[in-house]
This record gives structure tokens, sequence and C-alpha cells, in this order.
């Protein structure tokens, strides 16, 4: 089946909580999982909650991937939504999967923008072209 893209949520359990409470950590663990797929990093963000826990998103060219982490549980929600053919998603899994020290983890995987759906792909689609 041909899509836009490829999602893959994932689920860590059993991680560090020290990694996991620690922004900058997280931060390096995500942008390296970006890297390690083969994306383009635009940007990123990330936020700490009182008392703990961290929130935070890679932006990529390729779509984006997105973490909060609940360091008293050890558990970490991760989304990692590339689009294209040239980012390897299960590779941002293994680096994060490893980066937390995640005993334990639980995935989906989705296609995103089915083709059959959405139609035959173009670069500039023609409701675009229109308009210019």
């Amino acid at each position: 089946m041909k899509s836009l893209g490829q999602q893959i949520v994932a689920e860590f359990y059993e991680c560090d909580s020290a990694v996991l409470n620690d922004p900058r950590k997280i931060e390096e663990i995500m942008c390296g999982a970006a890297r390690a797929a083969g994306a383009t990093i635009v940007t990123q963000t990330f936020h700490t909650f009182s008392p703990h826990g961290v929130s935070g998103a890679v932006i990529i060219a390729e779509s984006h991937l997105a973490i909060h982490t609940w360091p008293e549980y050890g558990y970490a929600a991760v989304d990692l939504f590339t689009c294209g053919d040239t980012v390897v998603p299960e590779a941002a899994y293994r680096h994060l999967k490893a980066g937390l020290g995640s005993l334990r983890a639980s995935t989906m995987e989705m296609k995103r923008g089915q083709l059959e759906v959405v139609g035959e792909l173009h670069h500039k689609p023609a409701y675009l072209k229109q308009a210019s």
C-alpha cells in the first residue's frame, strides 16, 4: 500500500527515570533519533513539567517526532511520523529504545495519506497550480 507517510506510535516501558526527567537528555536522544532515521531537522522544542515529565517535538522536513514522558512510571509515549521514502523510522525507534533505557516497548504502525484514496502523487497538486 503506497502512502504519503508512515506513523509509528511507540510506547516505551521500564525506562531510566532520570533520563525521562532530563529535558536536555530527551532533546539529545530525540534529535539523535531523527539523525539515525536520516531525517532533516528543522527545529525542536521541549518543555519540563512540574513536578516531573518532559514533552517535546523535533520538527523534521519529513514531518515530526514527538514525545511525552512520565518518569514516575518509567514510561514514554512517542509518535514518529515520517513522509517520503528516504527516512527510516524504525532506526529512530531503535535509537529511542536504547537511549531511554527501555526494557519493554510496543508499537503500532499506520500508513497515512493512502494514495488509493488521495489520488496520484504530484509534486504540486492541480488545485495549487490553478491558484497560482
